[in-house]
């Protein structure tokens, strides 16, 4: 089949610097159908069951495959290896960047950290109004500083432990927190995936991130000010003290302020990867966790250990061990998430290497006004997560200027909230608060949502004409 191929004229070994436009090819067809289908099967994992990174990684694996199949028939053995390295390295970047993020999140959790925060709000006799901001103004600024996913998710337990008894509370508050997250996360380098990729490829500087914080609040603030008067004038029960946090809980949030400061030295100062400057910054962490180990100074077991075997019931935590190990903070990352990554960000590298991106790069970036082709980018991040949207615009590379790129970042960013598939927050609260926060839900939203998404671009225009 592949030396019948008619769309193709093979290269000699002086045309082997040169690469295959596939795009009318079967084999370009073909990917389009592959990756097609398995971004329907992740979009659709609540129904199914089946875990989104297991279409995504088999999809990036057969289209590579076959583009190199063609190559190897062609006597062009290095253009797709070399094409797929550089895939690869991209991936490993973001991947080294967001599995320090995560490692420290989940530290912070098990240093109790974030049962502190939530039984604290419980305490405070807070009512649902005033918990319905709280939470929207912790995630947007959380998200600034961790990824969105992670920070949905803990938004998500605090707002189930407050608002068991009341389901309109919870189904608002969550759509809320979406919002947030995404708006927080677009104006912050590493608040998101879409931004942490625009930095990571170095086409806007690490400062010049934060001239989209006021468009951001905008889409934050006007959604949320419209919700608020939804919000049931009721009270929560109010629970007892917060726990304490266990024994160096204070240094290791210190100690991840100290990682994003490294990564953007790095980044800043030293033109080296983020990523590096993250994984010098788990170093920190890991340090701490042999210093915690060595200074505990709780006995092993207690004496009456052998009466609690007995009765099979676990020793009182006093009288044991609070051993911390970073490398359970690494196994307990989201591994799905990460992998669904890597299948789209290899499938998109692929398809760009087949030629569709550089067809599509033309249709927007010089078929329409770069503003226009920036908003609808924003609009289709609604319906394919965010974070593919942008991979694909980095790919492309079109030819615009800072204040177009810093507009296409917060599009993205902020366009996945339209609806709840648009994000990796909203498709995670979803199978977190299952029944309650639906697509149908937020769906009802979208148009208090889409008056953010206009407001905060305004706001971009009005404010940072000096980018364009």
């Amino acid at each position: 089949m592949l030396i019948l191929a008619p769309q193709l004229s093979w290269a000699n070994p002086e045309q082997a610097a040169h690469t295959l436009n596939l795009t009318q090819h079967w084999v370009g067809y073909l990917s389009i159908l592959i990756f097609a289908i398995a971004y329907l099967l992740a979009m659709t994992e609540e129904v199914t069951q089946l875990n989104k990174s297991k279409p995504m990684v088999l999809a990036a694996s057969m289209i590579w495959a076959f583009i190199a199949a063609i190559y190897v028939a062609g006597d062009m053995n290095e253009q797709a290896g070399r094409a797929f390295r550089a895939c690869l390295e991209g991936y490993a970047e973001l991947f080294l960047f967001i599995m320090v993020s995560m490692a420290y999140l989940n530290a912070l959790q098990d240093r109790g950290v974030f049962d502190n925060l939530r039984v604290w709000l419980l305490s405070k006799g807070f009512s649902y109004r005033k918990l319905f901001w709280i939470t929207g103004i912790l995630s947007f600024f959380m998200s600034s500083l961790c990824n969105n996913l992670t920070t949905a998710l803990l938004m998500g337990a605090v707002i189930v432990a407050m608002g068991k008894d009341n389901r309109q509370y919870v189904t608002l508050a969550c759509i809320n927190v979406v919002v947030a997250t995404n708006a927080g996360g677009s104006f912050s380098p590493f608040g998101d995936i879409t931004s942490l990729l625009v930095w990571q490829s170095g086409v806007v500087p690490f400062v010049n991130f934060y001239a989209l914080f006021l468009p951001a609040v905008v889409n934050f603030l006007l959604p949320a000010s419209i919700m608020h008067f939804w919000i049931p004038k009721l009270q929560p029960a109010a629970i007892g003290k917060a726990p304490t946090m266990k024994r160096g809980a204070v240094t290791m949030i210190f100690l991840f302020i100290l990682t994003i400061i490294t990564a953007v030295c790095f980044e800043d100062f030293l033109k080296l990867p983020p990523a590096a400057g993250m994984l010098a910054g788990l170093t920190y962490l890991k340090f701490l966790g042999f210093y915690l180990q060595k200074t505990d100074t709780k006995p092993e077991v207690s004496d009456f250990a052998h009466v609690y075997k007995l009765f099979n019931v676990d020793l009182p935590e006093k009288n044991r061990k609070q051993q911390f190990d970073v490398f359970k903070s690494v196994a307990a990352l989201e591994w799905d998430t990460l992998l669904f990554f890597y299948g789209v960000m290899i499938s998109v590298g692929g398809l760009s290497f087949i030629g569709y991106l550089t067809l599509t790069s033309q249709m927007l970036y010089v078929g329409l006004d770069p503003t226009i082709a920036n908003i609808l980018v924003g609009i289709f991040s609604a319906f394919i997560d965010n974070g593919t949207i942008m991979f694909a615009v980095l790919t492309m590379h079109p030819d615009i200027s800072q204040g177009q790129w810093l507009l296409v970042t917060l599009s993205t960013g902020v366009g996945g909230s339209l609806l709840s598939i648009g994000s990796a927050a909203g498709v995670g609260l979803m199978g977190q608060m299952r029944g309650v926060y639906t697509f149908s839900a937020h769906l009802k939203w979208m148009p208090v949502i889409l008056l953010g998404f206009f407001g905060s671009i305004a706001t971009h225009f009005l404010l940072n004409g000096r980018f364009f």
